[in-house]
């Protein structure tokens, strides 16, 4: 989960991007020139609800034949890192992002149409991880 919450921008390089469509080039990236593990390959290509900002590029077919989504617990984690701190790392609520996002592309745009679509997903993925962590807290509390 770390390394696919660290890597999972990578496809923003310019030595990475070919499509424009970072989760997919990052994703080929790691699989055709690194060592990495599957599960994160398959985490940084499918994070934050990336299938539906590949149907807006018209590149959905392309990155569900090419990766098999994750574990759906893993996928709301990965969801959860991304969208729960901002660009520079500061804690945040995933309105809050979502609202980042929009606000910085623009919601006519495909990434600001896309978050707008996939904002009731990302909302019920953080409040799944934040529930678990809350059982998980409650489990081991001190005595």
């Amino acid at each position: 989960m770390e390394s696919a919450a660290v890597l999972h921008d990578i496809g923003y390089s310019p030595q990475v991007a070919s499509t424009g469509f970072h989760p997919l080039d990052g994703a080929r990236y790691l699989r055709d020139h690194t060592g990495m593990d599957e599960r994160v390959i398959r985490l940084v290509a499918h994070h934050s609800c990336a299938l539906l900002e590949a149907e807006e590029r018209g590149l959905r077919q392309d990155l569900a034949r090419e990766f098999e989504k994750e574990n759906s617990a893993l996928v709301d984690a990965m969801i959860f890192c991304d969208m729960t701190t901002t660009p520079d790392g500061s804690p945040t609520t995933s309105e809050n992002r979502v609202a980042e996002i929009v606000g910085r592309y623009g919601p006519d745009t495909i990434v600001g149409r896309f978050i707008q679509r996939a904002a009731p997903q990302i909302h019920a993925a953080v409040q799944r991880v934040s529930e678990r962590i809350s059982a998980v807290q409650e489990t081991y509390q001190p005595m």
